[in-house]
């Protein structure tokens, strides 16, 4: 079995690239296809693998602001040359999935969402990302045009895979197409369970990249009127606004050694989820430390978190929602090898066995089909 494995962009490590590693530990000798790639930002994830860029790898700034050229990424990844591959698995939410593939080479589409900037609210999307304003005022004019791109690039995808029942849902509404769901990996592993009560701390916890759409803003109005101490694990380019914004009970621990990353997690007293995701992989690893979460009831989360065993949900995305959970919120009434028990069926080498014998399947089905 001949395989290539396709990624939008190799330019920060979260998790679709930890998906991506997955693909290449289950296909070590496949080629990885991406639009730029910039190895210093990857902290050594991928070093070992070949890996092909398109065109705008040469292109001054991609690298950094890859998100400011939109309009060249459909022509970036449909230069690609897959003839001689039996099998193309794309990990994609933007334009991997875009790729053009001939008859004889089956296209499966491990899909995060689909793009949201092209069918959620592209202004937003401009104003999350700190786009230059010229960027802004031209949004309106080339959304149109990768949206029909976008729909149209979908057809060529013969199978879907998506990493939620939230997104197989949008994947329904916006592309009319039928997806299974197997959810991402999550190295449950790293993660334990601190079961010494006099080692819980009294913080709360945030992880993840600071950025909007994640409202750690509403999570820092929240936590500066109640004055109760939280730790926000993360960088990006909302860290100076955030920081300007937070009280002296607020502390940004920026990035942590895995070590210590999984240490904060055993033993804050609750983990803070105040974004709607396709996807909560840090949601996921803070269930794995056994500590309950206080989330907002949105995105795929709602299909994992049980309320009142592991975890409260708020439904207004407000600081006063948040401060309505947190203050009724009771630590000892949860159960924290129950709350890990939940985060189990998440492990990484359940998801590389469902990804294996899903692949491998549909590729018998497609020689067979091609042998009529």
């Amino acid at each position: 079995m001949k395989i290539a494995l396709v990624h939008d962009y190799l330019v920060q490590y979260g998790g679709a690239e930890r998906v991506l590693e997955c693909f290449s530990e289950i296909f070590p000798h496949a080629h990885i296809y991406t639009i730029v790639h910039d190895r210093k930002l990857m902290h050594g994830a991928f070093d070992d693998r070949k890996i092909h860029t398109s065109f705008l790898q040469k292109f001054p700034l991609t690298k950094k602001r890859h998100r400011i050229f939109p309009l060249f990424m459909p022509i970036a990844v449909e230069q690609f040359d897959f003839s001689k591959y039996d099998i193309v698995l794309s990990d994609s939410s933007s334009y991997a999935k875009g790729i053009v593939t001939g008859p004889e080479t089956l296209h499966i589409c491990y899909m995060h969402t689909p793009m949201r900037y092209a069918w959620d609210d592209c202004q937003k999307y401009t104003r999350d990302f700190s786009f230059p304003g010229v960027v802004k005022k031209l949004v309106p004019f080339f959304v149109n045009y990768l949206r029909i791109w976008d729909r149209v690039s979908v057809d060529r995808v013969d199978k879907i895979i998506a990493n939620s029942n939230f997104v197989a849902r949008r994947i329904q509404k916006y592309y009319r197409r039928d997806s299974i769901v197997i959810n991402p990996p999550v190295e449950i592993d790293r993660f334990y369970v601190e079961n010494r009560k006099p080692q819980m701390k009294d913080y709360f916890l945030m992880v993840g990249r600071l950025i909007a759409y994640k409202r750690n803003d509403i999570a820092i109005e929240a936590f500066n009127e109640m004055g109760i101490p939280l730790k926000i694990i993360g960088r990006g380019p909302e860290m100076n606004r955030l920081k300007k914004m937070a009280n002296s009970n607020i502390e940004f621990l920026g990035r942590v050694e895995d070590k210590e990353l999984t240490k904060y997690y055993a033993e804050c007293k609750a983990f803070v989820f105040p974004q709607e995701e396709d996807f909560g992989i840090v949601a996921i690893e803070a269930m794995a430390s056994g500590r309950p979460l206080i989330a907002f009831r949105g995105g795929d989360i709602v299909e994992h978190m049980e309320e009142g065993k592991t975890g409260e949900f708020f439904s207004e995305q407000t600081k006063e929602g948040i401060m309505r959970t947190v203050r009724g919120f009771d630590a000892g009434k949860y159960d924290s090898n129950y709350i890990r028990e939940k985060a189990l069926k998440f492990d990484r080498n359940i998801f590389k066995k469902k990804i294996k014998e899903y692949v491998e399947a549909e590729l018998k089905k497609h020689k067979s089909l091609q042998s009529r």
